[in-house]
């Protein structure tokens, strides 16, 4: 197992892989998969599968590319029908992709790596975790747990966001009290299973997420806050419905592309270089013009209009809540850092 982490947006990808048959498995990919595809070949596996603990709303997904490419996926199928994947049937040029949509209880194989679904919602509706277990090593029981934002390491996913984010009226406090339920789930799940979540400290998916990126059940279950707080279920909800901080603007956004399916990329898109007086010549009212420079060289001088988001770690958030998703974007960048900007607008 292989964990491969988005300092920017807190974000965790797992890549599992068997030894045996050079298979493997990413769970919960950002949407450029290269790097994924990348590590697996160098460590002599091949990525067969793409799995998702829920639809996300804080980073596009890479399924759909890694799908593009072959890789089965596997997404959940609990929730109504607001929570359904909309894009498994529309694979482009027609006809679907390879998937199984899971209920919860249901697994499937990586070679001798077996995938376990357990629904636990809360944070979304159709939420779900996967318990780990490797028959190539004889194991009877789970190594791990892939929590997405179920459980983090010292916090537990957000139930407001269907609110707060989505626009969904009233339907804080009823996640809340389903998340409660899901709490007593990890009674039935062994102290010695590792936690492997979907985000670290600094993750709007949650309050008071930790820096250390991963923990065990039974360490949670002493010392995490929220699970703790799981005493009755209206002081429960009092707890964690308070505090929770402000969602970024493109949560609602983000949530229906990675529902409805977001665009094929095939790659990294490779933008066209433009001069200083083409730029100076745009109307920064009908595209946006990204300035990447530090503060001190953006006052200097720059395009009227300019959005001045410095290429540090607030980047991917600045430019997702300031720039709609239909805007042309402009970036003005050194060129040893359009990679990085490329990988982060992406996102």
């Amino acid at each position: 197992m292989r964990m491969i982490y988005d300092e920017k947006l807190a974000q965790a990808a797992y890549l599992i892989g068997c030894q045996r048959t050079g298979e493997a498995v990413v769970i919960d990919p950002e949407r450029d998969v290269d790097r994924y595809i990348d590590l697996a070949a160098a460590n002599g596996l091949r990525i067969v599968a793409a799995a998702e603990t829920h639809i996300h709303a804080d980073f596009v997904s890479g399924s759909r590319e890694l799908a593009e490419r072959g890789a089965k996926v596997y997404v959940s199928d609990e929730g109504d029908a607001d929570w359904k994947y909309q894009w498994l049937d529309k694979k482009v040029g027609g006809g679907s992709y390879k998937y199984h949509l899971l209920k919860d209880g249901d697994s499937f194989r990586i070679g001798n790596i077996e995938l376990r679904a357990i629904h636990t919602p809360g944070h979304t509706p159709e939420h779900i975790v996967f318990l780990v277990t490797d028959h190539g090593a004889n194991a009877t029981e789970p190594i791990g747990m892939a929590t997405g934002d179920f459980v983090f390491v010292g916090d537990l996913g957000r139930p407001d966001l269907l609110e707060t984010a989505a626009g969904q009226t009233g339907a804080m406090e009823p996640s809340a009290r389903r998340l409660f339920k899901t709490v007593k789930k990890l009674g039935d799940i062994p102290d010695f299973v590792q936690v492997w979540p979907a985000h670290g400290a600094g993750s709007a998916c949650g309050k008071a997420l930790g820096a250390v990126p991963m923990s065990t059940v039974g360490y949670e279950k002493r010392f995490n806050p929220a699970i703790r707080a799981a005493v009755t279920e209206q002081g429960f909800v009092d707890f964690i419905l308070t505090g929770q901080p402000e969602p970024p603007m493109y949560f609602a956004n983000m949530k229906r592309d990675n529902k409805v399916g977001p665009p094929v990329l095939g790659g990294l898109p490779k933008p066209a270089r433009v001069t200083v007086d083409a730029l100076r010549r745009l109307d920064a009212k009908a595209v946006a013009v990204i300035d990447t420079r530090l503060w001190d060289d953006f006052r200097t001088g720059h395009i009227a209009g300019s959005l001045s988001f410095p290429l540090t770690k607030s980047f991917n958030t600045d430019a997702g809540s300031m720039v709609r998703d239909t805007d042309d974007i402009y970036l003005v960048i050194e060129e040893a850092q359009l990679e990085e900007a490329i990988r982060d607008l992406i996102r």
